[in-house]
């Protein structure tokens, strides 16, 4: 049912100002035409809404790519999911919202049409971003979301890892050629809040070029360090991510060893 991802949606407090700064933490080019509200990576595309009065900064939503969405919507009903075209009348021409309380709290829409592969204009070449690697979003319950995500939405679950060191069960589900990253504090136990989509990670060629290119530019990042992936490093960026908690992952050796 869902070929990948379409759109990662964030909250922010002005849309036109983050558009330009995460052109620059991404390292894109300048950006034609101005104005705009969406940016374009090789695998997603990113949508700056506006934040009601009130509510914080971060991520506000996914959608996924689906080939029919009245097809997505009759299965998703006998999966005993709520869910509602934005159209009624016209059910190709809108994207079909599924319900929070069928998502655990997570707004997601499908949207109809294969999912976005484009190259993107880079102004940093090896240490721009070349794609979205991961989501992640943090649940109380980790079995009501192997039903979900696995069981209702179809996606592959490809690791499903408890690591004590790390305080977390870690479950990843593959959507296209990125994956969906549900943690679980294990320390916190099983609960029945909602789940809360909570950060990014971006894939960049070369992490040391990244590294250096956000640290030149003044953007607040940490220290390279390991990944927990085998063969890759990541450092966490600290700023120009308008609130949303975002690391940049890499191979483990640069491109020119």
């Amino acid at each position: 049912m869902i070929q990948g991802l379409d759109c990662v949606s964030l909250r922010v407090a002005s849309p036109a100002d983050a558009v330009a700064t995460y052109a620059s933490l991404l390292g894109q080019g300048p950006l034609v035409p101005p104005g705009r509200t969406t940016l374009q990576v090789a695998n997603a595309r990113v949508e700056f809404v506006a934040r009601n009065a009130g509510t914080d900064e971060g991520l506000a939503g996914l959608a996924f790519a689906v080939d029919d969405l009245a097809k997505a919507k009759h299965l998703l009903e006998r999966r005993a999911m709520r869910v509602l075209l934005a159209d009624a009348d016209r059910p190709g021409s809108g994207p079909l919202h599924v319900a929070t309380d069928s998502t655990h709290g997570v707004p997601i829409s499908l949207i109809e049409g294969a999912p976005k592969a484009v190259a993107t204009v880079s102004a940093s070449g090896a240490a721009a971003v070349s794609g979205l690697d991961h989501i992640v979003i943090r649940t109380p319950d980790p079995e009501r979301s192997v039903g979900l995500y696995a069981g209702r939405l179809g996606l592959s679950l490809r690791l499903d890892r408890s690591e004590p060191s790390w305080g977390a069960r870690l479950l990843f589900f593959r959507c296209g050629d990125l994956v969906i990253e549900v943690a679980h504090d294990l320390k916190a136990g099983a609960g029945d809040g909602p789940d809360t989509l909570w950060g990014l990670s971006w894939r960049v060629p070369d992490i040391a070029a990244a590294h250096a290119r956000l640290e030149n530019a003044g953007v607040g990042v940490s220290e390279i360090r390991l990944g927990r992936r085998p063969g890759t490093k990541v450092f966490t960026v600290r700023g120009h991510t308008c609130g949303v908690p975002t690391i940049m992952v890499g191979p483990a050796t640069s491109p020119a060893t």
